[in-house]
């Protein structure tokens, strides 16, 4: 009998992550193992203990997860291998023999809490905010009567898992909100290209001067590459020094997304190479004249007849 796949996630039991990891086709074999935290998860498949691990990256109301970019950037290597997007939604719920009328400490994760921040100021002017690790892990803090809280802002699936009392099943600031998770894996060779995919990376800038990350950027805008995400953390080394993550359309196998690396490990102190991998929603790059791979193609070709000494007199109608 083989072996069943391991995939771990950020849990418990009940999260968006494990939501969002059951949408995969590979999941519906595999035993799906919840972590603590974005670190212990990608620290399981660095081990050996997991195949892979699903974590989210950054949410279109609430921005990026700092946690999971630190990992990325300065954890042992890990390569994305996928990508989820998940519509996410809140609810809110109360714990066993609890009234709305008398809420007064309330368990929510930080993204959560600023995806709802409206909500609670209209509906819950006088509550206190715990902190919670996660959505689910707000939900489980309530049901296990922890540090008197009385009521949850978590997800419905949570909040039915942990037994707790669905008030209000759609809460939030923002009409639509989508989580972006990525799966990662040990370090191997890229995905194969489909023609809609994406490459992951980050660039460290080693000399701080006027027009350094115009000089990343140009790497980009001169190849017709369009950039889908960037953001900046701090290197940790001292304060006004930056590490960039950068998402940009087009596999590392495509010529205009290849010299752009090159040109980056030119010009920077390092780059970490998290990835090629298909969109989650298959849209491919628009492809500008001159940056397609048969006009990279032809280029090299031209430059090899100019170095072989060869004249190339044609000059075409403008």
């Amino acid at each position: 009998m083989a072996d069943v796949p391991r995939y771990a996630y950020l849990g418990p039991e009940g999260t968006f992550s494990e939501a969002a990891l059951r949408t995969l086709p590979e999941a519906e074999t595999a035993e799906l193992i919840p972590y603590r935290s974005v670190a212990t998860a990608l620290d399981a498949v660095r081990r050996g203990e997991a195949d892979a691990a699903l974590v989210p990256l950054e949410n279109s109301v609430g921005g990026a997860v700092d946690s999971t970019i630190d990992e990325l950037s300065s954890g042992e290597l890990l390569h994305i291998t996928r990508e989820v997007l998940l519509d996410v939604g809140f609810a809110f719920a109360l714990g066993p023999e609890r009234t709305r009328d008398r809420v007064r400490r309330v368990a929510a994760h930080p993204q959560a809490e600023a995806q709802c921040r409206r909500w609670i100021a209209e509906k819950l002017p006088t509550v206190e905010i715990i902190p919670a690790a996660s959505n689910a892990d707000a939900a489980a803090m309530v049901a296990a009567g922890r540090d008197n809280l009385d009521a949850a802002i978590t997800s419905a699936l949570a909040a039915k898992r942990y037994g707790l009392s669905i008030v209000d099943d759609d809460i939030h600031d923002h009409g639509h909100s989508v989580t972006r998770f990525v799966l990662l894996r040990r370090p191997g060779p890229p995905m194969p290209r489909t023609g809609a995919d994406k490459t992951s990376l980050v660039a460290w800038i080693g000399d701080d001067h006027p027009g350094a990350l115009l000089e990343v950027l140009t790497e980009f805008a001169v190849r017709g590459i369009n950039l889908t995400w960037i953001e900046s953390r701090p290197a940790g080394s001292k304060l006004g020094r930056y590490s960039f993550s950068i998402d940009c359309e087009g596999h590392v196998a495509d010529a205009r997304v290849g010299e752009a690396l090159m040109g980056l490990r030119r010009i920077c102190a390092a780059v970490r190479f998290l990835g090629s991998y298909p969109r989650a929603d298959g849209i491919g790059p628009t492809t500008r004249p001159g940056t397609s791979d048969a006009d990279f193609a032809e280029a090299a070709r031209w430059l090899e007849k100019v170095r072989a000494g060869v004249v190339d007199e044609e000059i075409p109608e403008l």
